[in-house]
């Protein structure tokens, strides 16, 4: 009588839990990296628009207040400037790198008038990435 030996079986790597563990990490630290965004800004209630996109990018933040009086004060991240403030240090910056961002911030109770002489401040700078910001319903 012959006895048949066991046929020794080839060592598997199961690759499903491996792929579900790498899922996981991944999902984890996008949602770890987003949570860890930090918006340097004031408080202001932005219009809506439902094609709003948010971009991340080092830029300038530009910010119009409107206080109860129609009065508009101007920020760059959180400092207090003027207009011939905000053109010289764009200016500045510009001179030193080719590009320079600026995303424009204001409130949705500012005046037209307010919003297009800061425009009008930017571009004298040189500057032509400028976007109005607003936030999604």
């Amino acid at each position: 009588m012959k006895i048949r030996g066991r046929k020794k079986k080839a060592v598997r790597i199961e690759m499903l839990p491996l792929i579900d563990i790498v899922f996981l990490l991944l999902i984890f630290f996008i949602y770890a990296m987003l949570s860890m965004a930090v918006h340097r800004g004031l408080d202001l209630d932005l219009p809506e628009s439902s094609q709003a996109v948010v971009t991340e990018s080092e830029s300038f933040s530009v910010f119009l207040k409107t206080d109860p009086d129609q009065q508009v004060t101007l920020y760059l991240d959180k400092r207090l400037i003027t207009r011939p403030e905000l053109l010289s240090l764009l200016q500045d910056h510009r001179s030193t790198t080719k590009e320079v961002n600026v995303l424009v911030f204001a409130d949705e109770t500012t005046p037209y008038q307010q919003l297009f002489g800061v425009l009008d401040v930017i571009k004298q700078a040189g500057v032509t990435e400028i976007s109005l910001q607003a936030h999604t319903p």
